[in-house]
């Protein structure tokens, strides 16, 4: 079923059974009851208890078969033993969707696992829908259809409006609402999916995407469980024009923890997650702060008002909040330009002594005369060397004559420049909010908080506008590797080398005089390296020596090496050395691919060489990718200006490391069913024109896929 499928019964019912429900309002079973009557649901309640003639004042009935018609939704208000039961009854008698709220299933281990699954067959015998179990269920505002039993709706129910949420946590989906609720935000839908025995999150993404009331949706993630799902209901979701905006809590350990190379510990499913979102252009946020500021900003600004790009100009009475506003916009890579010689003009006429470059310290003159502040305003918004404005109004709103200055200053400028982002930092009373809110002014309480909201709202700008994710590059079939390939470095390098990825001519010898005879053809100077299946990083026991310049001293360093790493590593099988030439390059990469649980064959690249693991400067991408895909995986490294010639430097041959990744990604695809992990540590590249080499690889199997001496 593609996501979002058969959820309009369960999002917009026009009728509702309770199966367990009670007559004290305080209890799991008696609180959709309770709230279903008291905010005024339209459509039939149907309380099911065996032992009750009337629930709440309502009529009860004895089971679901006795039902006067097929609900569109059952709430399962019943302990874990009796739920399977009740589901099947419900799908025998043509019930469209369930929630369950019950707890004891999958989490709890085997026992509850196979009780789990005696819900979803019964559901899928008949094509019923079922969330939870363990969830916190659903609430559709507008239609007032409440499954749940949330304390947050105990006082009011929150505002309609276009704010989608979908959790797989209850609790947090259920604090996010009540939050973005209390900060004037209005809601469309709420759905939480717990144990995602049926509908999981990416089905909420997508029947939220094509629902009409919602306009912005907001996800609280502990895990994907399904990456293929994922990705649709996010397309959906961008092709429709509403924006995702993530919160996922938790970092994946799954597949770090016995790494045996560098990529296992530098890609983990936390960073494939996040690039997954930018690809599909979702926005991921760090707090539920900034998840419901954002939502409700994008909320405000939509469809054509979000910031065309980082350029930020800040207004303020103060040069105090002006710096502090300054340091939390550059923390977060916005720029303040300086403003045009007329915006500049046309403040100082009005304030001869304004700060008038950006930040705009027009002095506690611009709050004391409203034709004045809206002058200045005015010539800022005015300016298109800016993407959007900050107007900090701290406390302004608690102070009846500056509300009025400012309320009548911002309504005039709404008129005159409609589709100009103002973002104002400022809290104040909730009447005054919503009314700036109602104008299009999305309003964020901290100076921090502001910035970092205008950065992410020129995210979502920039992830709409962007080229879509193209269809993955083809990948051909290949023929299974030789088993050398996993045994040892020449043997990866050799396999990797089929594949396109450069790399050095070098040869595998058997003793000091064989190493001799390669070094004179190879052409000195030369490197020496041991090959052993068990030493995957050779410089820990002293098997690479470099810049050999004659026989005899290859000789000589061919008998130290191995003394060295028969007293460091006694038991290692040793094969043979590698004789290789001495490779100069500008900067090294390490580049790597691994096999994530969920979201299959990924590659990473980052800044190489023995720093590799305490710099993390790293991009990950689930593979395949395209080489424009890797030129953009290079831009986002924080080393990249480094690559690209900073300060001087010359420029390495960044082209060709996008063609090497690309075709990383490609043998990690082809090779998914043998190969676990591949290290290729460093790629060293050459100046801009002259190629790149993978001077080390390691390819690794999965468990009893391959002979290999660990």
């Amino acid at each position: 079923m593609r996501p979002g499928e058969g959820l309009d019964a369960l999002m917009a019912p026009r009728s509702i059974a309770i199966i367990g429900a009670s007559q004290d309002a305080t209890k799991i079973g008696g609180r959709p009851v309770d709230l279903l009557r008291r905010y005024g649901y339209a459509g039939k309640i149907y309380p099911v208890n065996p032992k009750a003639a009337m629930v709440q004042g309502l009529q009860a009935y004895a089971s679901v078969g006795a039902l006067p018609e097929a609900p569109d939704l059952a709430v399962i208000a019943v302990d874990a033993e009796r739920a399977p039961e009740a589901i099947e009854q419900c799908a025998d008698r043509g019930v469209r969707s369930v929630v369950v709220f019950s707890s004891g299933f999958a989490e709890l281990g085997e026992e509850g696992r196979a009780m789990q699954d005696r819900l979803r067959t019964a559901a899928r015998r008949t094509g019923m829908r079922l969330l939870g179990p363990n969830c916190l269920g659903a609430v559709s505002i507008p239609e007032k259809a409440i499954a749940t039993f949330s304390i947050v709706l105990e006082h009011s129910m929150p505002a309609a409006g276009s704010l989608g949420i979908v959790s797989q946590s209850g609790n947090l989906g259920s604090y996010t609402m009540r939050m973005a609720s209390d900060r004037g935000a209005g809601i469309s839908r709420f759905m939480t999916t717990g144990n995602e025995c049926d509908i999981d999150i990416a089905d909420g993404i997508a029947w939220l995407a094509r629902d009409p009331a919602t306009k912005v949706i907001l996800c609280c993630f502990e895990a994907c469980r399904d990456a293929g799902r994922l990705i649709a209901a996010l397309t959906e979701a961008r092709d429709a024009g509403k924006p995702v905006i993530a919160l996922k809590v938790g970092t994946s350990e799954a597949g770090q923890a016995a790494a045996a190379s560098h990529t296992g510990a530098m890609a983990g499913s936390d960073a494939v997650f996040d690039a997954l979102l930018a690809r599909y252009g979702a926005v991921r946020v760090r707090s539920i702060e900034e998840l419901i500021d954002l939502g409700h900003s994008a909320s405000i600004l939509l469809p054509d008002r979000l910031p065309k790009g980082r350029r930020l100009a800040v207004v303020t009475a103060s040069g105090g909040f002006g710096v502090l506003l300054a340091d939390a916009a550059q923390a977060v890579g916005l720029s303040l330009p300086e403003l045009s010689q007329a915006t500049q003009r046309a403040i100082l006429d009005l304030v001869p002594f304004a700060s008038a470059r950006n930040p705009v310290d027009a002095t506690a003159q611009m709050s004391s005369r409203p034709d004045m502040l809206q002058k200045i305003l005015s010539a800022v918004v005015a300016d298109d060397r800016t993407d959007a404005i900050v107007l900090p109004l701290p406390f302004s709103l608690h102070m009846p004559r500056l509300r009025s200055v400012y309320m009548e200053t911002l309504r005039a400028i709404r008129a005159q420049y409609p589709n100009r982002p103002v973002i104002l930092c400022v809290e104040g009373p909730p009447d005054a909010l919503a009314e700036l809110h109602a104008l299009g002014y999305p309003t964020v309480a901290s100076f921090d908080g502001c910035c970092a909201i205008v950065a992410a709202l020129a995210r979502l700008q920039a992830l709409a506008t962007a080229p879509r994710a193209g269809s993955q590059p083809a990948v051909a079939k290949a023929a299974p590797l030789a088993a050398d390939a996993f045994r040892h470095e020449l043997g990866a390098k050799r396999a990797l080398a089929e594949a396109g990825i450069p790399v050095l001519a070098e040869q595998l010898v058997s003793d000091a005089e064989a190493a001799a005879r390669a070094a004179r053809k190879i052409g000195f100077p030369v490197v020496l390296k041991i090959v052993s299946p068990d030493l995957p990083h050779k410089t820990e026991v002293g098997g690479v020596v470099v810049g050999l310049r004659s026989e005899e001293e290859v000789r000589q360093a061919h008998a130290r090496m191995l003394a060295r790493v028969a007293e460091k590593a006694p038991r290692a099988v040793i094969d043979g050395t590698i004789v290789a030439p001495m490779a100069h390059g500008l900067s090294e990469l390490i580049l790597g691919s691994r096999i994530d649980p969920v979201f299959g064959p990924v590659v990473m690249v980052g800044l190489g060489g023995i720093f590799a693991e305490i710099v993390q400067d790293t991009a990950v991408q689930m593979a395949p990718v395209s080489e424009t895909q890797a030129m953009a995986m290079l831009r986002s490294l924080k080393a990249f200006a480094v690559l690209d010639g900073a300060r001087g430097r010359r420029r390495t041959d960044l082209e060709t490391a996008a063609q090497t990744i690309a075709a990383l990604s490609r043998f990690a695809v082809v090779h998914a069913d043998t190969v676990s992990e591949i290290d290729i540590n460093p790629l060293l590249l050459k100046a801009d024109g002259e190629g790149a080499v993978a001077l080390d690889a390691l390819l690794i199997p999965h468990a009893g896929k391959a002979t290999q001496h660990h």
